[in-house]
Parts: C-alpha cells; sequence; structure tokens
C-alpha cells in the first residue's frame, strides 16, 4: 500500500479539468508532407502486401512520420496526456493500407503489444451485440461505459491507448476523458478520508484473458503511487465483477470510496468531450487519464456500423498480454 501522494507532487499539466480546458488542446493536425508520405507507403503495400505483424517502422522511408509522432508523443508525455490528430484519409485508402499505416504510426510512439491472452495485437471495437460481462469486455457492446484505465485488471496494463476512429454510429456514442490527477485533488478536497482506501486494494475480474487454470481475478488498488507519480487503474464495472467470482463482499469504505470518485469523474465539467470523425486518432496516457464514451445507436446496415480500431502500447515488459 501506498499513501496519497500529495498535492505539490502532481503535474500541473495534468491538473485540467474539461470546462477549463483550452479547446484545441491536445489537437493536433496532419501535415501534408506526413499525408504524402503515408500515401505512398499504402500504394507500396497495396502492390507488396506485408503481414501486419511483420511491420516495422525501421523498414519504411517514415522521416516526416517520424518527426510528427515524436510532437504526438510529447503531448501525451509532456502535455494534457492526451492527442487527437485530425485526420488520415480513411475514405481513399485500402482497410489494409489504412491499418498498416495505424499500426506503424502508433509504433513510433511505443512498442504495440497483446491485447487479449490469445495474442490478439488489433482489436477492433465494435458492438457484437451482447451485454457486458464475465468474458464479454464492453468495448463490445453499445452500452454505456464508466470512466476506466484500459485493461485494468491485468498485471501489466498498456501504457498508452490508441483508437483510430474509421466509421461512427448512427447516434451516440460521445468520447469523454479525465484527469485522474485533477480528480484526485477533487477527492482529497471533498472525501479526503475515503481517498486512502483507493490506495488499497480491490478484486478486478480478468475478463477470462488467462490460461484456463489460472485465477479468475487479480487483487490490487486503483491509485498507486510510482516513483512519485500517480498510476491509476480503475474499472468499476470490473470490480463489481470481480468481487462476484471472489465470493467476496465489498468492505462499505470501498464501495463509498468507489461511489465518491465516479461522483467526481463524472461531475459537470470534470472531463472534456467530443465526437470522434472518420480517420481521427486519439492516444492517451492510459495511466493518467481515464476514458469512456456514451451509448450508442448503430445502423442497420453491417457495412456502415461503428468501428474503432485500437491498439494497446507499451515499452516495458514483453509483447504478450500479461506482460
Amino acid at each position: 500500500m501506498t499513501e496519497p501522494l500529495q498535492s505539490q507532487v502532481l503535474p500541473q499539466r495534468l491538473l485540467w479539468r474539461g470546462d477549463s480546458l483550452p479547446a484545441e488542446a491536445g489537437k493536433i493536425a496532419l501535415p501534408r508532407d506526413v499525408e504524402a508520405e503515408l500515401d505512398a507507403l499504402v500504394a507500396s503495400l497495396d502492390r507488396d502486401p506485408v503481414p501486419l505483424l511483420l511491420l516495422r517502422a525501421e523498414d519504411y522511408t517514415l522521416d516526416a512520420s517520424r518527426r510528427f509522432m515524436a510532437t504526438v508523443k510529447q503531448s501525451l508525455d509532456a502535455g494534457p496526456g492526451f492527442a487527437i490528430v485530425d485526420r488520415l484519409p480513411v475514405e481513399r485508402w485500402s482497410e489494409s493500407g489504412l491499418r498498416a499505416v495505424w499500426w506503424l504510426l502508433a509504433s513510433l510512439v511505443a512498442r504495440p503489444v497483446a491485447q487479449k491472452w490469445d495474442g490478439t495485437s488489433i482489436y477492433d471495437v465494435r458492438d457484437l451485440g451482447r451485454p457486458p460481462g464475465n468474458g464479454v469486455r464492453p468495448d463490445v457492446t453499445n452500452a454505456e461505459q464508466n470512466f476506466h484505465t484500459d485493461n485494468s485488471y491485468n498485471l501489466v496494463p498498456p501504457h498508452y491507448v490508441g483508437l483510430l476512429c474509421v466509421r461512427t454510429a448512427m447516434e451516440g456514442g460521445v468520447s469523454g476523458i479525465v484527469s485522474f490527477a485533477a480528480a484526485h485533488e477533487e477527492m482529497r478536497k471533498r472525501h479526503s478520508n475515503l481517498l486512502p482506501r483507493l490506495y488499497q486494494p480491490f478484486h478486478f475480474d480478468r475478463q477470462r484473458e488467462h490460461a484456463p487454470d489460472d485465477v479468475m481475478t487479480t487483487w490490487h488498488p486503483m491509485l498507486e503511487s510510482e516513483d512519485g507519480r500517480l498510476i491509476a487503474r480503475l474499472s468499476r464495472f470490473q470490480v463489481k465483477n470481480g468481487y462476484r467470482l471472489a465470493g467476496a463482499e465489498l468492505d462499505p469504505e470501498g464501495a463509498a470510496a468507489i461511489e465518491a470518485f465516479e461522483g467526481i469523474l463524472t461531475a459537470p465539467g470534470m472531463s472534456a468531450r467530443f465526437q470522434f470523425e472518420p480517420g481521427q486518432m486519439q492516444l492517451i496516457d492510459n495511466r493518467a487519464l481515464g476514458h469512456k464514451r456514451t451509448a450508442f445507436r448503430d445502423w442497420p446496415d453491417p457495412e456502415r456500423k461503428r468501428l474503432l480500431i485500437r491498439l494497446w502500447l507499451r515499452d516495458s515488459g514483453s509483447r504478450a498480454y500479461n506482460g
């Protein structure tokens, strides 16, 4: 267990609220020289395909892209903790070319790693028509999500999460991001007696992403201090299921702390909201920011249904799911 971080330790760049965040914060336009470089790359891969998992940025001339993605990474590590890049020309590239570009650009931020125990490394976020539950991740439903960090229940969660929008839903699906540093300070002001409980362990449902004979839950805090940095591993949904699977009852203080923190995360003005557009890329620091989306209603035509392509990025540990 670690003690709650003191206010002066939290970086000012992450102490933002959605209602005071500048409208252009984290938004970065795709430069024309990068687009031209990527056009040539897609044309080359359409002529001579290479399996996605074999693609390496060092095998291609991507000088402009490399410089550009260094700017994107700076927004993650030294800016507000996120970047929204506008945009890739999805309407004129092949789907295989689009996936290749996204894989290569993201790999210039950090190394793509497995998103499922079976090694799946590029993941389609789409509604599969099933309710969320153990073994059914909320990202393959159309249900509203709570603010969370991706893979909060894993041994080594991704450091960055990248989403590329290919198609939007007919209605809804509004994205939101929130700063845990800002929420941490609100928690200190409003519920200082409950803040330490978030630094103590909870049961998390592992979503059946593990070997058949492995344990079904993990046990760790939602908030931690790592080398003086606030690290969040948050998922109200997975904690609820985790306690059920563990046959345990969440203690009253733990339940109150989760509810209080959830109330802060969802308070008016706390988060930044935006509507994805096709071709936009969103990258976030998965340890510093939470993200969510509202419920949505999809198009009846399968070819028009909402589709985001997700990548998990992490330079430490192994490429395997458990890291």
